[in-house]
């Protein structure tokens, strides 16, 4: 399986980075894994709405300029359906059996996702109704990735 992460903006902070560089060096042996970064938009104090609608299509045109057009586009957004982790490995396995191996995860700014990553979606997925930072989803989400795999192989790991 090929996965990609294609995110918002560029990590600065040293334990975010080791965090997942250590998950990516773990999956490793289970998938190729890609962290695509593209250029966030800086967003000013007072934005309008408009302004933000504009700060997110141009974020969401970075984003879908780097999604290869046979990737299954799973974005995370604070609207998409919630899965367990045991759900969430078993969309995988599915989604592998079923010859989807190249699979896309979209996180987007501080604003969220443009209407248009979200039309491309194949599917929308949500960790929480709470609010994360876009660069802490990153770790999460590769993380429960991680525990997927191990859950769909039996392994240690997942309690």
């Amino acid at each position: 399986m090929h996965i990609l992460i294609v995110a918002v903006g560029k990590l600065k902070e040293k334990y975010l980075i080791a965090g997942i560089n250590e998950y990516t060096k773990r999956l490793s042996a289970y998938a190729k894994i890609d962290i695509i970064e593209v250029a966030d938009e800086k967003t000013p104090e007072r934005a309008s709405e408009l302004e933000e609608e504009q700060i997110k299509e141009r974020e969401g045109g970075r984003l879908l300029a780097k999604i290869p057009h046979d990737a299954h586009v799973i974005a995370l957004a604070i609207e998409g359906k919630m899965k367990s982790s045991e759900q969430f490995a078993a969309r995988l396995d599915e989604l592998a059996t079923y010859g989807k191996s190249k699979v896309a995860f979209v996180i987007g700014g501080s604003l969220g996702l443009s209407k248009q990553v979200m039309a491309r979606a194949d599917e929308t997925l949500s960790f929480s109704k709470m609010t994360f930072p876009h660069q802490l989803m990153r770790l999460i989400l590769l993380e429960q990735i991680y525990r997927a795999f191990r859950i769909n192989r039996g392994e240690p790991y997942h309690k």
